[in-house]
């Protein structure tokens, strides 16, 4: 992963990401590893004040984050004083990545050489990622293309048959990434990877024209209304493009008539003029099919988050349905 993104002694990574998580301990401190580039521990928890004055102070050419982390930083009061010139280059991976996020990184953090990663603990962990002299287009709308020595597939999650370019379906990955299995889980194990040695994600992906994909959303996660299949990533990154949105996650409450409906968790930015579901609906009214405009909207400080830094949609499900009295 080091690789792809041009690393080399003279690099100084500042890796804000747990240790105990295959971000930070394979791709940051084994990246820097094998090539002697140096590692730069900002603090012992993430804090985006002190990221963002360690890359400053440290001189770093590269940092590693999940997209909340990419977040919090370029959100923080005081993002404009710091000095990040020393950057080239990063990799954002970990959840879904913001287009909005990635250019700001780009455009505000100097990251002309950003990447994004696709992957999972159990696949070492990258499947696909950008290179850096893709285009800003492909750097920061897609997940790239597939690794080295990695085959990559999207498949109908009922049939299993590959599906077109262009269409979606589940993103499956073979190679020498594959782990062996989950421990002393054999059936856990034959669930996740088919004899073919396919590892079946559970996300959802289209696979363009040009082999770079896109992750939609996870088969868990996809939101079925009266019969129409969503997906959060669309909707959220729609949202993002509100001004008074800082960050936003989209998930599925239960519906009498519908089955489903959509309800919208938002950040609001520093300052920003109180929201809800009405100026929504009106924002997104004309630019998203009707089935698409969130019906909820909560407006939250935080999203609850696992230990990695993965935002967890099914206590999200159960707290919304809780707050708006719905079984």
């Amino acid at each position: 992963m080091t690789e792809l993104i041009g690393f080399t002694e003279a690099d100084r990574l500042c890796i804000p990401v747990p240790f105990y998580h295959c971000f930070g301990m394979v791709m940051g401190n084994l990246g820097c590893v094998t090539h002697g580039a140096t590692m730069v521990i900002p603090a012992p928890g993430f804090d985006p004040a002190i990221t963002l004055q360690t890359i400053q102070d440290e001189r770093c050419t590269g940092v590693y984050g999940v997209p909340t982390m990419f977040i919090a930083m370029q959100n923080h009061p005081d993002f404009a004083s710091y000095d990040l010139s020393s950057l080239r280059t990063g990799i954002m991976a970990g959840a879904v990545c913001p287009v909005e996020v990635m250019k700001r990184c780009v455009n505000d953090m100097h990251m002309t050489e950003v990447s994004i990663a696709y992957g999972m603990t159990e696949t070492s962990p990258v499947s696909c990622q950008t290179r850096s002299d893709d285009d800003l287009e492909r750097r920061t709308a897609t997940i790239g293309r597939a690794a080295p020595h990695v085959e990559i597939k999207i498949v109908d999650p009922v049939t299993g048959e590959t599906v077109e370019r262009g269409e979606t379906g589940e993103f499956c990955t073979r190679g020498y990434s594959v782990m062996l299995g989950y421990w002393q889980e054999e059936e856990k194990t034959a669930e996740a990877i088919d004899a073919e040695g396919w590892m079946h994600t559970g996300d959802l992906a289209v696979m363009r024209e040009d082999g770079y994909c896109n992750i939609v959303g996870r088969i868990k996660d996809m939101v079925i209304r009266g019969g129409e299949n969503i997906y959060p990533r669309e909707i959220e990154e729609f949202l993002y493009g509100h001004p008074d949105i800082e960050d936003v996650q989209v998930i599925g409450v239960p519906d009498e008539k519908y089955g489903e409906e959509l309800c919208a968790w938002v950040k609001l930015r520093a300052g920003a003029q109180p929201l809800d579901a009405d100026a929504v609906q009106e924002f997104a009214t004309g630019k998203l099919a009707h089935y698409k405009i969130p019906r909820y909207v909560m407006v939250v400080d935080e999203f609850p988050m696992t230990v990695t830094g993965k935002v967890r949609k099914v206590q999200m499900r159960e707290e919304s349905a809780k707050a708006l009295g719905l079984a």
